[in-house]
């Protein structure tokens, strides 16, 4: 052991700043200091009994004085750092660390100007929990690299496992005006778990979660942990082909789900067993889960994010959910996630005056607050916010693999009078309700996330009449690649609620999307939303007796499979379930027993069929010349009845009669003179119908019916939806 030198006075000032921990540059203090008269180092152990520096096998060097409070130092001979550890005793306990105050910063100046300047596309890389190996002079040593952005902060500790969430010993240092705190702890690997001791501008210690969290506890516990990806990705062929598609012009049927429901008590690996055998059955193209990152309170059912980088933990760990998405990829199924950068909620130990300031939420409550949902609104504004959330964004596609993004309450993000009364709303500088910050967000994400991961798409549930939601950003778009039609939903549901007898005065319902249908591009959501909250299921929207309700059913998914635009439907209605959605209970699968019930889920496979077959029914979906109308003023008939044309020119005739009649002897205009033939029928006995089809060929003559060169005369079933092409 070398020759105890007495370590240089620590003024009193910068020993209470360490033993308090208000201190915002603790490496200045703590660790090596080469002098004049050799290498001064100083250890904070609070409780220690004594402190001794060793080689890295573990000989002694030299015992530390206790300057008091658990600070310890002594001075080394020589001019240059020496590869040491430090002995600790507690009693008869003796523990041997490395000194994370012997090591440079983890994060570049490039790193921290990109973040400062909101630019950091890939800001996962740099702050949060990174294990690592960092050099440290003589070998690279394995540990934990922490990071967090919180520059309102007095002083910032890591607390966790390894210091048995006693934070005094692990300040963290502050990296100047980038308001980023820094530390690399040695010897800390994954499945640690931490929290950010944080020291507030008023003097008080919160515990905050990691924002930038890989993984997190399962509610109610809310520690981050540390995490490393050790999967192996078998979907190259997946992704190679991602960035040759072009969603206007390809077909897509999504399947939503709640993934915490679906199938109750699997987790990520059990699904990826079950559900894209059943989504491949049925020929959805997509699934689309609803939000999978960590978020408090399930009956939010993740709307209510708390860990935006982290997915959701009750049903395993990160990787387990890449697993599920390999697994949809080897089965040919693109994965959507719903992402919510609208809103988060106010738990104390996440986003929510994250360094007790208004840091990710906008300071002033007219724009920081969500008065219907009790949630905070993100400061699209500030540089590091913007940041976080387009960097999350890309986080999801690239760690992932995720294929698109749906993104929640578009609407509350660009109106800053959203559910605001008079008053309580803050303009903008121009003195409009346009948000104009959340605006320029949702361009730069839009931009961003297909030129880093071509083939991705972003896609907006928005409800009003904004211009420009899926119009490029360079043209003053948004840049959004699909929009929810919102209108159709509403419309389409509305008719269909109506008894026969009544819909011939709502026909307009159904031929009015038709007014604005090229203005987005646009996918058609039969949603989660749709049945809930006292809505009941899809099913008891349609009138009269179960048989009726069924048939409306299945006319209306034909209705909607035969309309420009892109589908989805939520879990469940592929079946008809009769009840409103839980988020406990999930689809009752028992109805599947019940033939009637079987049959609309043969016929949603039998759609998606036809659909994926036919480009007459997706390669024109955005240009007027994919439809046509062959009669849109039937009311009196309640019938509806239009051409849906491909790029090739080929036709698919779609009729749809919404009376319980068999309706004989229709006279039917059609495109072209010859053989049709019904490739589709919803009241064919095999989907629980009445059996009322067409068999055979229907020819047509050619007369000159309605604007068209030829006519045929056809069976229209009751309440059912018929399609003809030439074979």
């Amino acid at each position: 052991m070398t020759t105890a030198q007495h370590p240089p006075a620590l003024a009193a000032t910068h020993l209470k700043r360490l033993t308090t921990g208000d201190v915002s540059d603790p490496h200045a203090l703590l660790g090596p200091h080469p002098g004049a008269e050799g290498v001064t180092v100083r250890v904070l152990r609070p409780l220690a009994d004594a402190v001794t520096l060793t080689t890295p096998a573990g000989e002694p060097l030299l015992e530390l004085d206790h300057l008091g409070e658990g600070v310890f130092a002594g001075r080394l001979p020589g001019a240059v750092v020496p590869d040491y550890r430090v002995r600790v005793r507690y009693g008869t306990d003796v523990f041997d660390y490395d000194d994370p105050y012997r090591f440079l910063p983890t994060l570049g100046e490039l790193d921290l100007h990109l973040i400062r300047e909101g630019r950091h596309e890939q800001l996962w890389r740099v702050l949060g929990a990174r294990v690592c190996e960092h050099q440290s002079g003589w070998d690279a040593v394995a540990g934990t690299a922490f990071a967090v952005w919180a520059p309102g902060a007095r002083a910032v500790r890591v607390v966790g496992d390894f210091n048995h969430w006693d934070g005094r010993a692990h300040a963290m240092r502050s990296l100047g005006v980038s308001g980023v705190w820094e530390l690399f702890v040695p010897g800390v690997g994954e499945g640690c778990r931490y929290k950010y001791e944080i020291l507030t501008p008023e003097g008080r210690w919160i515990k905050k979660a990691d924002p930038l969290a890989a993984s997190a506890e399962a509610a109610p516990g809310t520690a981050s942990i540390v995490f490393c990806s050790r999967h192996r990705w078998s979907d190259d062929a997946w992704m190679a082909r991602r960035g040759e598609r072009t969603v206007d012009r390809s077909a897509m049927s999504v399947y939503e789900v709640h993934l915490g429901s679906w199938r109750p008590g699997l987790g990520y690996r059990e699904l990826a067993i079950e559900l894209p055998a059943y989504v491949k059955a049925l020929g959805f193209t997509h699934v689309e889960f609803m939000p999978v990152a960590e978020h408090p309170f399930g009956g939010s059912w993740g709307y209510q994010v708390s860990s935006y980088y982290a997915p959701a933990a009750g049903l395993g760990g990160p990787d387990d959910f890449r697993a599920l998405i390999d697994a949809l990829h080897r089965a040919g199924i693109g994965v959507i996630v719903d992402w919510v950068p609208a809103h988060f909620p106010k738990d104390d130990w996440a986003l929510a005056r994250f360094d007790g300031t208004a840091l990710y939420e906008h300071p002033d409550p007219r724009r920081g607050e969500h008065p219907d949902w009790g949630t905070l609104v993100f400061d699209y504004g500030r540089n590091e916010v913007r940041n976080f959330l387009v960097a999350n964004a890309v986080y999801w596609c690239e760690e992932f693999h995720v294929d698109g993004l749906r993104v929640d309450a578009v609407a509350s993000m660009l109106y800053l009078d959203y559910s605001r009364a008079d008053g309580a709303w803050l303009p903008n500088v121009y003195g409009g309700r346009e948000n104009l910050e959340a605006v320029e967000f949702l361009q730069e994400m839009n931009a961003t996330v297909p030129r880093r991961c071509p083939g991705v798409l972003t896609i907006a549930e928005e409800s009003t009449a904004w211009d420009g939601v899926t119009r490029r950003t360079d043209h003053a778009g948004l840049g959004f690649a699909l929009k929810w039609n919102m209108g159709w939903m509403h419309d389409s549901l509305s008719y269909m609620s109506q008894d026969p007898v009544h819909r011939q005065h709502h026909h307009h319902a159904m031929t009015f999307p038709m007014v604005y249908a090229y203005a987005e591009n646009y996918a058609l959501p039969i949603s989660h939303d749709e049945v809930v909250h006292g809505k009941g299921s899809l099913l008891t929207k349609m009138p009269g007796d179960r048989w009726q309700q069924l048939a409306n059913l299945r006319a209306y998914l034909a209705f909607m499979w035969a309309f420009p635009g892109k589908q989805l439907l939520f879990m469940g209605q592929e079946f008809a379930q009769d009840t409103e959605w839980s988020h406990e209970a999930g689809p009752d699968w028992s109805m599947l027993r019940h033939a009637p019930h079987a049959g609309v889920r043969d016929l949603v496979r039998d759609l998606n069929r036809s659909y994926l077959g036919d480009p007459a029914l997706w390669s024109q979906d955005t240009r007027p010349e994919g439809f046509r109308w062959i009669d849109a003023d039937a009311a009196e008939d309640n019938v509806y009845s239009f051409v849906r044309y491909g790029e090739d020119g080929e036709a698919l005739v779609c009729v749809f009669h919404f009376q319980p009649t068999v309706r004989h002897g229709f006279r039917l205009a059609l495109p072209e003179a010859g053989h049709w033939t019904e490739v589709l029928n919803t009241d064919a006995a095999q989907y629980g119908g009445s059996g009322v089809t067409n068999p055979g060929r229907v020819h047509a003559a050619p007369e000159p019916l309605q604007g068209f060169p030829a006519g045929a005369t056809v069976v229209l079933p009751p309440l059912g939806a018929v399609w003809f092409r030439k074979p």
